[in-house]
């Protein structure tokens, strides 16, 4: 089974597809990892890479789709894959299938339909230490004192990116932005929505049910 999860921010696709890996034995690829990892091993990708990363821009298509090829390759060709992100755009996704060929890449393309209200409430709840930079979260990793850092107690404060007017405007924009290759998705007959609000175990639950229903999942190791 070969799967890619897409999503708003706060979604929680990485971490459904950490769940997917644990639980079902898929390989979870993040293109944001990888280029980390290549980054790090000062690999000729890694170094192209590191060259837009620097400037601050965006990697090209091309050579999103290069490196996310390169691992594909990389695993045997029955193993089970769950692409965390990837593709973000119709270029993208036109390069990953014209560059497996042959080989299907994708059985298909799960979308996690998320509230906003749901969204904002879980990219806000950050916080980050002032003074040692440690992140903590009011949901899911609460500091032991309000207000204070584990670490050095030092005060907690709210980044700009993580206020609520601000998230909403990135929402927005993702939102404007994902439209083009949902559409492209959805004329191929690929694309299916599921509740992404809910605890985790809910949302997997969900994502089980429908790989059962399309045939992509024949057993698990849950």
């Amino acid at each position: 089974m070969r799967l890619a999860l897409l999503g708003p921010p706060g979604a929680g696709k990485g971490s459904l597809a950490s769940v997917c890996e644990e639980r079902l034995g898929l390989r979870h690829l993040s293109t944001g990892n990888i280029f980390r990892q290549e980054m790090a091993r000062g690999s000729a990708l890694g170094r192209r890479v590191r060259r837009f990363v620097t400037a601050g821009t965006l990697v090209p298509d091309s050579l999103v789709v290069q490196v996310m090829v390169q691992r594909l390759r990389r695993l045997p060709r029955a193993a089970g894959v769950v692409l965390d992100g990837f593709p973000r755009t119709v270029g993208q996704a036109r390069g990953l299938q014209a560059a497996m060929g042959r080989v299907k890449p994708l059985d298909g393309v799960v979308y996690l339909e998320t509230p906003e209200r749901v969204l904002v409430a879980r990219l806000s709840g950050r916080r980050v230490c002032a003074q040692c930079g440690a992140n903590f979260h009011l949901r899911t990793m609460r500091p032991r004192r309000a207000g204070r850092c584990d670490r050095c107690g030092g005060p907690l404060t709210v980044r700009n990116d993580d206020r609520p007017d601000t998230i909403r405007r990135r929402l927005a924009i993702d939102r404007a932005k994902a439209q083009p290759l949902l559409r492209y998705y959805e004329r191929h007959g690929m694309l299916h929505r599921i509740n992404g609000a809910g605890r985790l175990g809910t949302v997997f639950d969900r994502l089980v049910r429908l790989c059962r229903r399309e045939g992509w999942l024949k057993g698990s190791r849950r």
